[in-house]
């Protein structure tokens, strides 16, 4: 995978990662539709994830947790806004309680991601909108973009698995 460009618009409030990877859209479009496979880039390689719930569709719910070195588990749960096979996909992202229930006192993010034919494979443009700014210098403090940037780094193999 080669990362094009990563930028964070603080007038926007968004955070943008654009990569490209020598696959077709619907190969890359199951690395987010299995759940399977997308707990092996979900989380960074030293927080994997674990998806108990993934409903793939509009107003489906996704309920996981990422396990970190020491075994502590971060908990998180999406709601699929959009679907466009296998072109968009967005959702909600928030932070979760120790039971998989939104932990309101934690950000939420809107995620819109697009996959795009580049001739010689696809372009996946990940576009993260925070409700201010606070919540995306918050985010970022906590390592969001490194975070997101190594999770990101993960997909390449998966996409030239012969299971990908």
């Amino acid at each position: 995978m080669t990362t094009i460009q990563s930028t964070k618009d603080t007038d926007a409030l968004t955070m943008t990662f654009v990569a490209e990877f020598d696959a077709d859209a619907a190969r890359v479009w199951r690395v987010w539709e299995d759940p399977r496979r997308l707990e092996r880039w979900w989380g960074p390689p030293t927080y994997p994830a674990t998806f108990e719930r993934h409903e793939f569709e509009i107003g489906g719910h996704s309920r996981y947790y990422m396990t970190g070195p020491d075994g502590d588990k971060a908990r998180g749960w999406w709601t699929i806004t959009a679907v466009d096979a296998p072109h968009r996909l967005e959702f909600d992202d928030g932070f979760a309680d120790e039971h998989g229930q939104p932990d309101s006192s934690m950000p939420t993010i809107h995620v819109r991601v697009t996959l795009e034919d580049t001739g010689a494979g696809t372009r996946m443009t990940m576009v993260t909108t925070f409700s201010n700014r606070d919540d995306l210098e918050r985010l970022l403090d906590m390592g969001m973009e490194e975070g997101l940037r190594s999770s990101l780094e993960q997909i390449d193999d998966l996409l030239t698995a012969p299971t990908g």
